[in-house]
């Protein structure tokens, strides 16, 4: 499971759209950027590299950032959390992980919790020697699955919505029951009825409406 994180699946224009976010602010998480003189390094690799190609394990971590940065979390303090995961856990993806949320991991997250001094809105709320989610955590893990401590799975709609992005289907292209989200979309915009749609391709119509309540959602945030 651990070669998933490094497929190469997306532009960073594509995983933009599909999180919901724009390609500058993707560009900047992933390869840092400079404003006023001031050099602020990359959140997502190690280092710049300039790539336009975002792999699996950029795109979860993207998705992550995605959840914090909607509740207003500065990413000045997201940046120190995440270098000293990935110190720890030597891995370039360390929020691809399932690891800092369960076993021992509970008590390194603790550990960088209180070396970078943040505030409880970010990695997990800590309540005496227990790790609660936060409320940005809690969104992420309603959103991925894991196998085998890497993250497998992506629901952008959450778990509720039956529309997935897997890196080992249409080249993490979403769909739905294995039916890509933005063709059954295509149906219905050229006059299809859901219940048609549905019995087309053998689908429940709540498939179809969460189908198109996605892609509409994507089109909105464009």
């Amino acid at each position: 499971m651990a070669r998933l994180v490094n497929f190469e699946l997306y532009s960073v224009a594509e995983a933009a759209r599909l999180l919901g976010i724009s390609p500058a602010k993707a560009a900047r998480w992933l390869d840092g950027y400079q404003r006023g003189g001031i050099i602020y390094p990359p959140v997502v690799r190690e280092e710049p590299s300039g790539s336009e190609v975002v792999t699996w394990g950029e795109f979860v971590e993207l998705g992550y950032l995605t959840e914090y940065r909607d509740k207003k979390v500065p990413l000045q303090q997201l940046r120190p959390v995440i270098n000293r995961l990935r110190e720890r856990y030597r891995t370039p993806y360390p929020l691809a992980t399932h690891k800092p949320f369960v076993g021992p991991g509970r008590k390194l997250v603790m550990q960088v919790e209180r070396e970078a001094g943040i505030d409880r809105r970010l990695y997990m709320v800590v309540d005496s020697d227990q790790l609660i989610p936060s409320a940005a955590a809690e969104a992420f893990l309603e959103k991925v699955e894991f196998e085998a401590d890497v993250a497998s799975l992506w629901r952008p709609g959450g778990r509720r919505s039956q529309v997935v992005i897997d890196p080992e289907m249409s080249f993490g292209i979403p769909t739905i029951r294995g039916i890509r989200t933005e063709v059954i979309t295509e149906l219905y915009h050229a006059g299809e009825p859901p219940a048609l749609i549905a019995r087309t391709w053998e689908l429940d119509e709540s498939d179809i409406h969460d189908a198109i309540r996605f892609e509409l959602g994507l089109r909105r945030a464009a």
